[in-house]
């Protein structure tokens, strides 16, 4: 099934375009690697498949259907989470736990179910003995996993993350890909990653969007051996 759908969509920055009339259906219950060179504009398209920026011309439509209620449960982790500074007032626990709010009364009231949630996350990225810990006392790669135990509170149906494993050492990351493995295997979730380890994660993924610049063609978008979409002028 697809779950997000991109047609002839045209983006850029100031007056210069970065993606330029590109096509990309993605398919939901996959894990994907979005993978390329610095400049390959992927937070771009991450963030033009979310909707967080709104094409110059052309479509991106989200598989409402997916939702029961109409309308997706999207989990976003974004770069640069190592940026919460020494004086952030935040506890670990209080930070993960506002990922249930949305789901909260005015009160915020907790269930057991709830305390529950926020627990297994924390454990499942290793972090529950960190849970009283100031989010300013930890390391970034220690930051970078508790915003995806807070992300993963929202039991999102489509999980986002702009190079999640930034500041993790070699057994963390594998921990993690396995663990995403594992999200989409048992709960048939979408987990769309951007990332540069791929020689790591590619035994993890389902498919991999690859974006490269080939000499006088602009950029090129291939989904693993294939891929009708372009960056820059059709032939």
């Amino acid at each position: 099934m697809i779950l997000s759908s991109m047609r002839n969509v045209v983006f850029g920055y100031d007056e210069e375009p970065v993606i330029d009339r590109l096509s990309l259906d993605i398919e939901a219950g996959q894990f994907i690697g979005i993978t390329g060179p610095n400049g390959a504009a992927k937070t771009t398209l991450l963030k033009l498949m979310l909707g967080l920026l709104r094409p110059w011309d052309g479509t991106v439509e989200l598989n409402g259907e997916l939702a029961a209620d109409g309308k997706l449960n999207i989990g976003y982790v974004p770069q640069q989470i190592a940026s919460f500074n020494t004086g952030f007032p935040s506890s670990v626990i209080e930070l993960v736990r506002s990922g249930c709010y949305g789901r909260l009364g005015l009160f915020r009231r907790f269930t057991r179910e709830q305390d529950e949630l926020v627990e297994r996350c924390l454990r499942q990225v290793e972090m529950w003995d960190y849970r009283n810990r100031r989010i300013g006392e930890l390391s970034g790669g220690q930051k970078q996993r508790i915003c995806i135990a807070r992300a993963l509170t929202q039991q999102p149906q489509v999980l986002v993350l702009d190079e999640p494993t930034t500041g993790m050492d070699a057994a963390s990351r594998t921990g993690f890909y396995k663990l995403m493995r594992h999200y989409v295997n048992a709960h048939g979730r979408t987990v769309i990653m951007v990332t540069h380890g791929l020689e790591e994660a590619g035994a993890y993924l389902d498919s991999v969007i690859s974006l490269e610049r080939k000499e006088k063609e602009g950029w090129t978008c291939l989904v693993t051996n294939s891929c009708s979409a372009h960056f820059g002028p059709e032939d």
